[in-house]
């Protein structure tokens, strides 16, 4: 701490006025602001009192302290006229403790001192030693006011406080009134969003509703058309079997000789027969499958010995053009957990499709095992699929155009992949005109 800018003794009542008025001067002097001039005069002439009252007066030391931060703090020393009640001092109005940084009691010098600081602010000057030396000069030459001038000067921080607090008050009326548009504005737009909030879930409730009614008309529409198609193709399989063997008898040699033309018509009957009965169990397979009347039989399945015996049944369909069937084996060990009928199923449509579809090239089956799931794909050369039908052949009774038109119900694809859902795959399509399709089947190793 420096030497001090100003000491001053406290004996009296009148002692009071005069260490309010140099505690304002002397915090003017080291830059504090004129808030702060008041705030700390005001404490200090309440402490003076205090003291007066209970020790007889105290002697006052100002001066000017630097703390480790750099930066300056204003000490006002009280150091009693006698020792105090308990050693302790706390004031009378608990509000002067807000009115400076620091108030408390302490020992200084040996001494018992009240001591009450308040930090200089940066924008002041600096308080070198030379104009340390100027204050406290200027303010040993200085002559203290008297009590009448205080009072006069204390009047007018008191009116100039009172106006402040009815300007803050003011404006404090003033943004509590914004407050209040703001917040029946906020109310107001919070009770329409909820109107609207509510109107919108009518609306959502109502077309949940509307859904769900159309949802229900839906399956009880498939129920029905599964119902129909089960119903129409066991009714049709019998007459039709019948026909294909009364056309099957007709031509027989040991049954009486039939003319050219004879022969011909029963072939045509026998071969729209035939077509009919395919028709037919392919519409009875998609019922079954519909309706969840298939429950796989999951078994352990060896693929070499599932694709030996595709190899062997298709080699002998008659293949368009020169279309190369080539089924390669699996790598070892090629086990799964699957059924092996529905599995059969699906890769015999598939290469059957690839077969009829495709004059030149190839129509190849590969299996290659990725992690924990099987990927059996059937890639030909034939005409392709374009990307906006790719998944419409997967549609009831859909064909895609091309440049051959073969036979065929539409029913093959949308069986397929029903089957590999039961078998917990999926069946994807990979297809680009004029380079062929493959169609890809992924199975889980250890079934679904």
């Amino acid at each position: 701490m420096s030497a001090p800018l100003l000491q001053m003794a406290l004996r009296v009542e009148q002692d009071i006025f005069v260490v309010r008025q140099r505690g304002r001067e002397v915090a003017a002097a080291v830059g504090l602001e004129h808030q702060d001039q008041v705030r700390i005069a005001t404490a200090l002439s309440e402490v003076a009192r205090d003291l007066l009252r209970a020790v007889g007066g105290a002697d006052v030391v100002f001066a000017v302290a630097e703390t480790a931060d750099g930066r300056c703090h204003l000490h006002v020393d009280l150091v009693p006229a006698a020792p105090l009640p308990g050693g302790r001092y706390e004031p009378e109005s608990g509000a002067v403790a807000r009115l400076v940084d620091t108030l408390g009691v302490l020992t200084a010098r040996g001494d018992t001192v009240v001591r009450m600081s308040r930090r200089v602010p940066a924008a002041a000057g600096a308080l070198t030693a030379e104009r340390l030396a100027e204050l406290r000069a200027h303010l040993g030459a200085s002559t203290p006011g008297t009590a009448e001038e205080e009072l006069a000067t204390q009047n007018s921080q008191l009116i100039h406080a009172l106006d402040e607090v009815r300007s803050q008050r003011d404006e404090l009326a003033r943004l509590n009134e914004e407050l209040e548009q703001t917040n029946r504005g906020v109310m107001a737009l919070y009770h329409q969003l909820t109107e609207e909030l509510e109107a919108t879930n009518r609306g959502v409730v109502a077309l949940y509703a509307e859904l769900d009614e159309k949802s229900a008309q839906l399956r009880a529409a498939s129920e029905s058309k599964t119902r129909f198609l089960a119903n129409v193709s066991h009714e049709l399989r019998a007459p039709v079997t019948a026909v294909i063997g009364l056309a099957r008898l007709l031509g027989d040699s040991a049954s009486d000789p039939l003319t050219t033309e004879q022969e011909r018509q029963v072939r045509l009957i026998r071969s729209s027969a035939s077509d009919l009965l395919t028709l037919v169990n392919e519409l009875l397979d998609l019922a079954k499958a519909e309706s969840g009347r298939i429950e796989p039989d999951w078994a352990e399945v060896d693929l070499r010995a599932l694709f030996g015996q595709l190899r062997g049944t298709l080699r002998a369909l008659p293949a368009a053009g020169e279309v190369e069937l080539v089924v390669e084996e699996p790598t070892v060990p090629a086990m799964l957990r699957t059924d092996e009928v529905l599995l059969a199923q699906v890769l015999r449509n598939l290469l059957h499709n690839g077969l009829k579809f495709t004059n030149r090239g190839e129509v190849r089956l590969q299996a290659e095992q990725h992690g924990k799931r099987w990927r059996l794909s059937i890639s030909d050369t034939g005409p392709g699929i374009p990307p906006e039908l790719q998944e419409r052949v997967f549609e009831e009774f859909y064909q895609a155009p091309g440049p051959t038109r073969v036979g065929g119900t539409g029913l093959g694809l949308p069986y397929a992949r029903r089957l590999v859902t039961l078998l917990g795959g999926v069946l994807e399509l990979v297809s680009e005109p004029g380079l062929g399709s493959t169609f890809t089947v992924w199975l889980p190793t250890d079934g679904a």
